[in-house]
């Protein structure tokens, strides 16, 4: 028997770093103008407010890490202000991000007679097989700049799985979500749920030339989920709690019916399996189909939606994430990014306490992504009288162009000028490395002889299989062809490079044209983070930069994270400068803020970053023309414990909202409660519509 998991820590070499204990801790705790302790030199032209999101656990965790192992970047979002108006201080405001659905969630965790509509983690989404998807507003922000003085900007805060949520930028209060929710389509229709199954990205996009922002509603079509299900295994049953999963994904009523067709496929195996999804689209009554909405919004009026087709007429099909859009002068460039999430999500974890039946699902449907990134164009001049749902069934359709590039992909920039009709792309590409995946309690080390994973890694990310590549590409817009590119790595730095910072706005408040200098930052290699599970799944992958023999040594030894800066002007790319953080640290979250009086120079400012030592998670701030020079100031609470933290925002000056634009709660879910039972609608009436009591508002 394998050394207990709990120390196994202790077999890794002498010396070898930890992944810090901060970052897989978090508290729940709401703080109002929090005093910082500050190490080293606040400067004196540091300016605006900075904000932070991050997943804090749910309410029946009361913080991270789970008991039972489930990943950190479930959970609510907690958002962080933090204020630099004060000359010499630094305070920070916290306050969780509370929809609808969060208070119906705490009153199914806290009131028997709702317990069993509970909500539970399936991966990274929450999910009740009553009530519907958590929107758990944790993953990323959208400025929407007024370009007026007397104006403030608008600010809304994000998730892959649900609609965006304005919020008000002095309470840090979610005010109204953008769209009605028969703005909206679910991802499934059958059963519907009263929060629906909505599946956009965590980055819309917003033109702050035309005051227009881009978002993006689609859905994958169920049966192509069920296709993923393993019917030629060799097993005489699937546990029964499986077929009652299928039966709520696909509405149908008859588990019964549906256990002996899915028992028939394993007897048999492939070739019945088409004939087996006819059935079940024959007793549905319907077929349902994979659908791409490309959605913009004015920031006051209803949503204006295209559905996407190919040149050739058919679908544009998602197969794994839209977690990023981008907008160009004249584009609109979506990806299908490198995670998924939504309602795979629940076929791979259908039963999260039962830990034997989610290895073995894992094990059998768990796919390597995609090696490539499918990307695709459309022209914004093609934008023309589009669908408005909340008064028309009449859908609009508009063409995309796709193309392929090598290497998967979850987050990337543009250039807002595309010359001549050429657009340019920033893609950070995570090779090898599945940032959906997390360490669970079943987990075996990648090295001989596969010693369990230790206890205190449980939730975290597992290390990536390859080194991170960053790339410039050039793509005829109207052609929809790469016309150039350049991709680069350098170790140590681009190990697990994701997340990023750059000057987003100049003084008048308009985005650059171009994007000289992006900040990264990576996450490093850690040996105590390396499976056995995403070793197997990815040592075969295409594209590989490094080779798994030298992965491993270098896991042993350690490889720091970093922030770096690339410069990317016209065909070349070279990091300009950098700093590695100390051994047994992990830097996060970076954002570019300008110094108070700076030209338009995107190296003109600073960069805060969230830090997470072995000690505390903490921000730091650096020169963003110096980042060799190491910190400049060093920012910390005794009470202040955010874990795993995401993306960030900034904004000059802060204020209670002052737009109209508003969608009332009880107005906005009423039919779907109608359709529920009387439970649920005693639910609404009791637990959540009294946190909302303003429900004056109209279809605007």
């Amino acid at each position: 028997m394998t050394e207990n998991p709990n120390n196994y820590s202790s077999n890794l070499p002498s010396g070898c770093p930890l992944i810090p204990e901060s970052i897989m801790t978090a508290n729940r705790c709401e703080h109002t103008e929090l005093n910082l302790e500050i190490e080293g030199q606040l400067p004196e032209d540091l300016q605006g407010h900075f904000f932070m999101v991050a997943p804090v656990g749910t309410v029946d965790s009361g913080g991270t890490p789970f008991p039972d192992g489930d990943s950190l970047l479930n959970g609510d979002g907690m958002i962080y202000r933090l204020d630099f108006d004060c000359p010499g201080e630094a305070k920070i405001t916290t306050r969780l991000a509370k929809p609808p659905d969060y208070y119906a969630d705490k009153a199914t965790f806290l009131k028997s007679q709702y317990q069993k509509y509970r909500f539970r983690n399936h991966g990274i989404v929450r999910f009740s097989y009553a009530l519907g998807f958590r929107n758990e507003l944790n993953t990323a922000f959208l400025v929407m700049p007024s370009g007026k003085e007397d104006v403030l900007d608008r600010l809304l805060v994000t998730y892959d799985g649900g609609r965006p949520y304005e919020l008000d930028t002095e309470t840090l209060e979610v005010v109204t979500p953008v769209g009605w929710n028969q703005e909206w389509q679910a991802e499934m229709n059958k059963p519907q749920f009263p929060f629906k199954t909505i599946l956009s990205t965590a980055h819309p996009a917003f033109d702050s030339n035309t005051g227009e922002m881009f978002t993006v509603n689609y859905g994958r079509a169920i049966i192509n989920l069920l296709k993923r299900l393993p019917f030629a295994i060799e097993l005489d049953e699937l546990p029964k709690d499986i077929y009652q999963l299928m039966r709520v994904i696909i509405g149908f009523s008859n588990a019964n019916m549906l256990q002996n067709i899915f028992q028939l496929n394993i007897m048999w195996a492939q070739g019945i399996l088409q004939q087996a999804i006819n059935v079940i689209k024959y007793l549905l009554g319907e077929d349902i189909e994979n659908f791409v909405y490309l959605l913009r919004w004015d920031g006051t009026g209803n949503l204006e939606r295209w559905k996407l087709r190919l040149p050739d007429g058919s679908p544009v099909k998602i197969e794994q994430t839209i977690h990023q859009i981008g907008v160009s002068k004249d584009y609109v460039i979506l990806m299908d990014t490198a995670f998924i999430v939504g309602l795979e999500q629940l076929i791979n974890n259908p039963i999260p306490e039962n830990k034997q039946l989610e290895e073995l699902i894992r094990n059998l449907l768990e796919s390597p992504n995609r090696p490539d990134s499918y990307i695709y164009i459309v022209r914004r001049r093609d934008l023309i009288s589009g669908q408005y749902p909340i008064d028309s069934d009449k859908e609009v359709t508009v063409i995309a162009k796709k193309l392929i590039i090598p290497l998967p992909a979850a987050h990337f920039l543009v250039d807002y000028e595309n010359p001549d009709g050429k657009i340019t792309l920033h893609v950070a590409h995570i090779a090898s490395w599945d940032v959906a995946e997390w360490i669970r309690k079943y987990d075996l080390s990648a090295y001989p002889p596969y010693h369990p994973i230790a206890k205190r890694v449980y939730s975290m990310e597992p290390n990536e299989m390859d080194i991170s590549r960053l790339g410039r590409y050039v793509i005829d817009g109207n052609r929809g062809e790469v016309i150039q590119s350049n991709v680069i790595y350098s170790s140590p730095y681009t190990w697990g490079t994701g997340l990023y910072a750059y000057r987003d706005r100049l003084s008048s408040g308009r985005q650059p044209k171009r994007l000289d200098d992006i900040y990264w930052i990576s996450f490093g290699l850690w040996q105590e983070t390396m499976t056995k599970f995403l070793y197997d799944l990815y040592k075969d992958a295409p594209y590989r930069a490094v080779p798994l023999e030298d992965l491993l040594n270098l896991a042993k030894q350690g490889v720091p994270s970093s922030l770096f800066r690339l410069h990317t002007p016209d065909d070349s790319l070279k990091i300009a400068d950098s700093y590695q953080f100390p051994r047994g640290y992990i830097g996060g979250s970076p954002q570019f803020i300008p110094r108070h009086t700076s030209e338009e120079n995107s190296t003109e400012g600073y960069i805060i970053c969230s830090v997470f030592t072995p000690r505390s998670s903490e921000f730091w701030i650096f020169d963003g023309g110096d980042l060799a020079k190491g910190p400049l100031t060093k920012l910390r609470h005794q009470d202040l414990n955010f874990g795993y933290s995401l993306h960030t925002a900034w904004l000059p000056t802060i204020g209670r909202r002052q737009v109209s634009y508003n969608i009332p709660v009880k107005s906005d879910f009423q039919q779907l409660v109608n359709d529920s039972s009387p439970d649920i609608q005693k639910l609404f009436e009791d637990e959540i519509y009294p946190f909302f009591p303003s429900d004056n508002g109209h279809l605007v």
